[in-house]
């Protein structure tokens, strides 16, 4: 497999991205980076950052709309500071090509609403489709992946589950849009993170993994498997099954942890999880399933802990 690790936790007090690459790449198993832009690129030479990774790979970049942004991304109701925002995703995409990146993560963090009569609906779905589509069309070398999130920083989402998701890629029909689910989001929406997986994955949508865990409140950002281990091991077992072949990137957020021991955490796990499905053989997890039966399915995940 290949993984990353979250590139903000080894942005240590005072230090420089260049620094933080450094520190990354003490790490045993990381091979890819995964950049917010513009904060981890803006300021900085692209041939310096190229020069610091090394034999680092770039997966892709998040696009990240700050400050001015907080009334909406491609549905702001300022067609000035919504052509802003399509068009900072469009020289993330640039960046992210020159840096040998491939996928480009859109959260829309501030389309959503809080309020009754706050906002037209289909007008905003709309909006939020030909925005897609303008970044996916600039950028048809790239995917173009979007992320879910059902609440924060709006109360309400536009896109906020799995199924709003596809329904969203759906109505962009574009073939290089898709994706990335993250397993602390799917637990906030009361989502099953496998059943999600499948969804995605059987159509050829699965472009990006954002993998954690928590208590489905508030998005935690804990060690992946620390707290859902059976949903864990099922999300591994549907991602062997549709040969799942991108990067596994952990969006961990320690606090009191050390980066670098919190994100050989995320990949001992994943790395446990995936030999245990191995171990027990994709046929007798199969079986189980088609039986349908929940003691079955128990006994099944006990088993594997053997």
């Amino acid at each position: 497999m290949n993984y990353a690790g979250r590139f903000n936790s080894f942005i240590f007090k005072g230090s420089s991205v260049l620094d933080a690459i450094k520190e990354y790449k003490t790490m045993n198993g990381l091979t890819h980076l995964e950049f917010n832009y513009p904060e981890h690129i803006e300021g900085y030479d692209l041939n310096d950052i190229r020069e610091a990774m090394g034999d680092l790979k770039v997966n892709g970049f998040a696009i990240r709309w700050r400050k001015r942004f907080t009334n909406g991304n491609f549905c702001n109701p300022d067609e000035t500071l919504r052509r802003e925002a399509i068009e900072l995703a469009k020289k993330g995409t640039d960046a992210c090509r020159e840096l040998g990146g491939s996928v480009v993560t859109l959260w829309f963090e501030n389309d959503g609403f809080d309020y009754p009569f706050q906002m037209n609906y289909e007008k905003n779905w709309e909006m939020l489709v030909e925005g897609i589509r303008e970044v996916a069309d600039y950028a048809p070398d790239l995917k173009i992946s979007i992320e879910y999130k059902p609440y924060e920083e709006r109360n309400f989402a536009m896109v906020d589950s799995t199924g709003m998701t596809l329904l969203l890629i759906n109505d962009v029909d574009r073939d290089n849009v898709g994706c990335t689910l993250d397993f602390c989001h799917m637990l906030m929406k009361n989502d099953s993170p496998a059943c999600g997986l499948a969804m995605a994955a059987s159509r050829g949508k699965l472009f990006g993994l954002h993998m954690n865990d928590g208590y489905g409140r508030i998005d935690s950002g804990m060690i992946f498997s620390s707290i859902h281990l059976g949903l864990s091991l099922e999300f591994v077992y549907y991602l062997k099954k549709y040969n799942y072949q991108g990067v596994v990137f952990f969006d961990t957020f320690p606090i009191r942890e050390e980066a670098k021991p919190e994100t050989q955490a995320n990949i001992d796990a994943f790395e446990k999880l995936l030999h245990l499905v191995e171990d027990t053989g994709m046929k007798s997890i199969e079986d189980v399933i088609s039986k349908c039966d929940g003691i079955s399915a128990q006994k099944l995940v006990l088993g594997m802990l053997k």
